[in-house]
């Protein structure tokens, strides 16, 4: 290993990041609770979508009963679009959960960062709808303020009054996970002394749709929706779209031990890396993810004998499964207990790796690793333990891997609390 790099590994280490608020909107349900029960009970709520039919792809993991004129005011709900009203409302509780007061903190050492890794596509695909069947005058004033990424930070920050540094960074599918260790660093560096951090996406449109569809990545098991996504098992066909997001409360954990906040879990390692492969596909031996893997484990100060739990990417397809627990059992042998929660929710894209990791945190937490589901045969060139039902054990360290277009990789080391 280089010295440059373990030198600066050396330099962050020492830098104890807690969690002390976790928010979830998931096709499992609006709110961690919710979400983590549907998760632990191996469920998918995949369905047949009005909103797609006619298109090559009719089904997908919509979150369910999402009323955002309720939760955020039928007024700003309609400014805003779904990818923002998701990382507000799983901002909002996270926020509650951490027993902060926003009209009390000092806002100037507060930050967000989310992730995501298209904005509003509904905004854009609806008005360009207008353009063409009324002109331009018919477009809404509203629409650059409704689709761009930034914007469901810059609206964070100001349902929050957080005006420390606003970023949202787009890693494709990594995307939330990249968010969560830029966040650490902005606490490292000392920049903040609270970052909200996560991921939010709502991409299940007829176009976006039609797009993984011509390129071969979702799955087409029509008759049988709620068994679509299927991580690691011989039969998976591609993965099922899914939406929602997860936002985290970040804090020094001596800062956190300071106020007497509750600690859900630790975000002690971030690793980073690109295969520099090819823009879809992942690299075969997945020596890229394997990169940051190793990354998050020398920032955590950790070995791969460390780590009892790896919440995988497990996209459901044939490639990056299969790439993934190549990686897996490299890296670790037949050691940790791996899943993923795909089975349930399908792949929320950029907000993927913000999910995953508040339920890495939770399984941490409460020492359970949920099942994958829909695994009914592991694929036999894969040589990993994927659980396939509920399984209690302790769990001091996990890893929650994340890999995007583009060969984009982003880890992630969570610790017990």
């Amino acid at each position: 290993m280089d010295a440059h790099v373990v030198h600066r590994a050396a330099a962050r280490a020492g830098t104890d990041v807690a969690v002390t608020g976790i928010g979830l909107v998931t096709p499992g349900g609006i709110g961690v609770a919710a979400s983590w029960a549907a998760v632990r009970a191996g469920r998918s709520p995949a369905a047949a979508d009005p909103l797609l039919a006619g298109g090559p792809v009719a089904f997908s993991c919509r979150v369910p009963g999402f009323d955002a004129g309720a939760l955020l005011g039928e007024r700003r709900a309609l400014r805003l679009d779904r990818f923002t009203q998701f990382a507000l409302v799983a901002a909002a509780e996270a926020v509650a959960g951490a027993g902060l007061d926003p009209l009390t903190w000092d806002g100037a050492r507060v930050g967000v960062v989310l992730g995501c890794a298209d904005g509003g596509p509904a905004t854009v695909e609806g008005q360009h709808d207008r353009l063409r069947d009324h002109g331009p005058d018919q477009v809404s004033p509203l629409l650059l303020p409704m689709q761009l990424p930034n914007m469901m930070a810059g609206q964070t920050a100001i349902q929050f009054g957080a005006r420390g540094p606003n970023l949202v960074v787009a890693t494709a599918c990594a995307s939330g996970a990249t968010a969560i260790g830029t966040a650490r660093d902005l606490l490292a560096l000392d920049r903040c002394d609270i970052v909200l951090a996560g991921g939010s996406e709502a991409m299940i449109t007829p176009l976006v749709m039609a797009g993984f569809a011509r390129m071969g990545a979702l799955s087409r098991r029509a008759d049988d929706p709620a068994a679509a996504s299927r991580p690691f098992d011989t039969d998976r066909d591609g993965f099922v779209a899914g939406e929602g997001a997860g936002v985290l409360v970040l804090e020094r954990a001596a800062d956190a031990r300071a106020r007497g906040a509750r600690v859900h879990g630790r975000i002690i390692g971030h690793g980073a890396s690109a295969d520099a492969h090819h823009v879809t596909s992942p690299a075969p031996d997945g020596s890229g993810a394997e990169a940051a893997v190793r990354a998050a484990l020398l920032d955590a100060g950790a070995g791969p004998g460390d780590v009892q739990h790896v919440n995988a990417h497990g996209t459901s397809t044939q490639l990056n499964d299969l790439a993934e627990a190549v990686m897996l059992h490299r890296v670790f042998g037949g050691g940790p207990l791996v899943t993923s929660t795909k089975g349930v929710t399908g792949h929320l894209l950029g907000a993927a790796g913000a999910v995953e990791a508040v339920l890495t945190v939770l399984a941490v937490q409460q020492g359970v690793v949920p099942p994958t589901a829909n695994l009914e045969t592991l694929d036999p060139r894969m040589e990993i333990k994927v659980a396939d039902h509920e399984t209690e054990t302790r769990i001091d360290l996990a890893v929650s891997t994340s890999c995007g277009f583009g060969g984009q990789n982003a880890v992630l080391a969570i610790a017990a609390p």
